[in-house]
Formats: structure tokens, C-alpha cells, sequence
């Protein structure tokens, strides 16, 4: 499945022209992200590369979000991909309540490859416990610029401010498993 993801209308950010989102389910427990920002990838804040290491706060600067809710559910679980190859990954049982690291999680493989017009980033996740289903999927992104200014993302915005939490962004399905 690909999305394109549409920039909030209060924060806009000029260097980005497009991001787009490929969502595949390679088996019951994978799921893979590719994440391709198009326009001046040079105006962009990157964060240098890191340890692929479990790291909280990575929405602060340049980053990319899903968040998986079982249809019909109140809890979710968010993931967060940042360029420098760090990760987070968390638990709710409802909308911004009882938020926890989400265990047992293998840690993602997230790639990076930053090129004149182009940023993409990959996360390859493996979640035990997706087959059941069917799931929504909220499409993120937190994108800033050299000046610190920063823009949001996402597949569907609610009414107001940007909140990628909100309901209203859970607006696509997880594509079903490949099943060989």
C-alpha cells in the first residue's frame, strides 16, 4: 500500500514537497515502512547517525510515526523512525492515556539514505501478536528545517491543531500478511 501524507495546514514547511509512505506486510509479523521525503533534503535538520538504540523524545526534531489500533479498539501502539537509526515504540491503552514502552520488541532495522531531492527512510518491524486483526494505521511525520522550523505529516489531520494521536488519524488499514 502506498499513501501520501498531507501537511497540516498550520505548519506547513516550504523545503518539504511531498512526503509519501509504502506500507508492506511481508509475513503475519512484519511490517515495513518506507518513508520518501521529496524537495530541498539539504534545508532539512537530520540528526547525525546514532546507535540503533530504543530513545524517547525523537518527535522533537525530523521523524516518522505509525501508530496500529485493532479495529475497533481504544488502546493503540505507536513507533517512532528517526534518521539517525533510533527508535521508540510504545503502548496506550487509550487515546494519550497509560502509555508504556511496548515488551517485548525486537528492535527495528531502520535505514537511511539522504540523497540530492531525496530523503528515504525504512523501518523494518517485527511485532509478534499482529495476525490477529484487522488494524487501522496512522501515517506520520515531523520534519525540521535548519531554522527549526518544523512541519507535520500525516495520512489524515482532526479538525485543529496537529495531533497524530487523535482518532481521526487512524485512517488507513494494515495491509493483510503475504501469506506464501
Amino acid at each position: 500500500m502506498r499513501t501520501s501524507l498531507i501537511p497540516h495546514r498550520d505548519w506547513p514547511l516550504p523545503a518539504v514537497e511531498a512526503i509519501a509512505v509504502e506500507v508492506g506486510r511481508p509475513s503475519r509479523d512484519a511490517v515495513t515502512f518506507r518513508y520518501e521525503v521529496t524537495g530541498r533534503i539539504g534545508e532539512l535538520k537530520l540528526p547525525p547517525t546514532a546507535a540503533p538504540v530504543r530513545t524517547d523524545g525523537l518527535w522533537r526534531t525530523t521523524c516518522f510515526e505509525a501508530f496500529l489500533r485493532p479495529a475497533g479498539g481504544a488502546g493503540y501502539l505507536e513507533f517512532n523512525f528517526s534518521p539517525s537509526g533510533e527508535w521508540a515504540a510504545y503502548a496506550f491503552d487509550a487515546y494519550r492515556e497509560g502509555m508504556s514502552p511496548l515488551e517485548p520488541l525486537a528492535p527495528p532495522a531502520v535505514e537511511t539514505v539522504a540523497g540530492e531531492g531525496r530523503l528515504t527512510v525504512t523501518a523494518k518491524l517485527t511485532v509478534a501478536g499482529l495476525a490477529e486483526g484487522p488494524w487501522r494505521l496512522g501515517l506520520s511525520a515531523v520534519v525540521e528545517d535548519g531554522a527549526g522550523a518544523k512541519g507535520y505529516w500525516a495520512a489524515a489531520h482532526p479538525p485543529g491543531k496537529a495531533d497524530f494521536h487523535h482518532p481521526d488519524c487512524f485512517a488507513l488499514d494494515l495491509p493483510e500478511a503475504r501469506v506464501p
